[in-house]
């Protein structure tokens, strides 16, 4: 037997038996692929439906299955995409339906339901409904759904869903649900949900609810809703709801309801319920609420209460002061209100009732339940021979 008559024994022994009735299928079936296979299994040439082994086509019509290597030159055409189990390899691209497994594109790769696996597309990856797994594109990647795994785009990387995981843009990253995991973008980052775990932006990270975590920003960091955790942030921080942890930002920081923590900026910290906890700002510390225990504010500090230890490089002001008090220039209460504990500045103004001392050049008291110590001490509600004392006043007014 010859060398020729050899290989043309083995090619006949490969055809399938379904090109040995070719005349059992229409003419056009016939012309889409060669397939060197047995039982489904082998080598596909060209536009076939279903095969489990190896498939080179240019651009896939009408694609079921394959179980193995998908290798085209180009994306399907509408409708025509199947489902890939195996590696779907694009030279230069690829798509299916569903592809699990590995997916690489030389310039991109899609699927218009699900991806999940390993996906590497050189300009861009894509799903329409969900990936499950590690996604790196070149540019950018995203899906219309949700986002499970690691997922890297070169300029952007976003999820029309939720994302569980790592996401990372090298310009921005963002989904329109919530993001559970890590989120990392060269400038931007945000999610129209919550973000919980760790999210760094060069500029800036934003959720339109709530965040939990760590949260750093480049310029700034914000939430609609309540923050948790470890909030920096190069210029300000904005929480539309309650916030509680640590907070270091660089211009300001304010808070919609209330703030329990730690809360120190080059600025100033603001919120609009009760702040509890430590609050230092260069320029100053407010709250429409109560503030409590340690408060310093560099040019002032003011609430309506405020309870603890504040010191304010010009003024510490509010309608209840409880605890130490120290201020560079005034110590202030106003009309109804009360001092209740040391005051200690210049000018101690009590415009209301004062309970306990109060430390300055000049003290004045509405209502004195208390000792004045200073130059000059004024007390409106002492006798009169009492109501202007060098050194020290003292009284006891109902």
């Amino acid at each position: 037997m010859t060398l020729w008559t050899s290989v043309l024994l083995c090619v006949v022994i490969a055809i399938p038996s379904s090109l040995l009735s070719q005349d059992s299928l229409p003419a056009r079936e016939q012309r889409r692929s060669l397939d060197l296979t047995i039982n489904g299994v082998g080598l596909s040439i060209g536009d076939s439906r279903r095969v489990t082994g190896l498939r080179l086509n240019f651009r896939d019509t009408r694609l079921e299955r394959v179980n193995g290597i998908n290798a085209t030159i180009w994306h399907p055409e509408e409708g025509g995409a199947g489902d890939i189990y195996g590696l779907a390899l694009g030279i230069p691209s690829t798509g299916g339906r569903t592809i699990k497994g590995l997916t690489i594109g030389i310039l991109g790769a899609s699927a218009e339901e699900r991806m999940s696996g390993i996906g590497i597309g050189g300009i861009g990856l894509g799903a329409g409904e969900e990936m499950r797994g590690i996604f790196i594109g070149g540019v950018g990647m995203g899906t219309g759904g949700d986002i499970n795994g690691i997922a890297i785009g070169g300029a952007g990387a976003g999820s029309g869903g939720n994302a569980r995981g790592l996401l990372v843009g090298g310009i921005g990253a963002g989904v329109a649900g919530s993001i559970e995991g890590g989120l990392i973008a060269g400038i931007g980052g945000g999610a129209g949900g919550s973000i919980r775990g760790l999210a760094i932006a060069g500029v800036g990270v934003a959720s339109a609810t709530d965040l939990t975590g760590v949260i750093i920003g480049g310029i700034g960091a914000g939430a609609g809703g309540d923050a948790k955790g470890l909030v920096i942030a190069g210029i300000g921080a904005g929480v539309g709801g309650d916030f509680q942890g640590l907070s270091l930002t660089g211009v300001g920081m304010g808070v919609a309801n209330d703030l329990r923590g730690v809360a120190i900026t080059a600025g100033g910290i603001g919120a609009g319920g009760d702040i509890t906890g430590i609050t230092i700002g260069g320029l100053g510390v407010g709250s429409g609420g109560t503030l409590r225990y340690l408060t310093i504010g560099g040019i002032g500090v003011g609430a309506p209460a405020v309870e603890g230890f504040a010191l304010g490089g010009v003024a510490v002001g509010g309608l209840r002061l409880q605890g130490l008090m120290v201020a560079g220039a005034m110590v202030r209460v106003e009309r109804t209100g009360e001092l209740h504990g040391v005051g200690v500045s210049p000018f101690n103004y009590i415009r209301g009732n004062q309970r306990g001392l109060t430390i300055g050049l000049v003290n004045y008291a509405r209502s004195l339940n208390g000792v004045q110590v200073g130059l000059i001490n004024i007390a409106s509600s002492n006798p009169s021979g009492r109501k202007v004392l060098p050194i020290v006043n003292w009284g006891s007014s109902r």
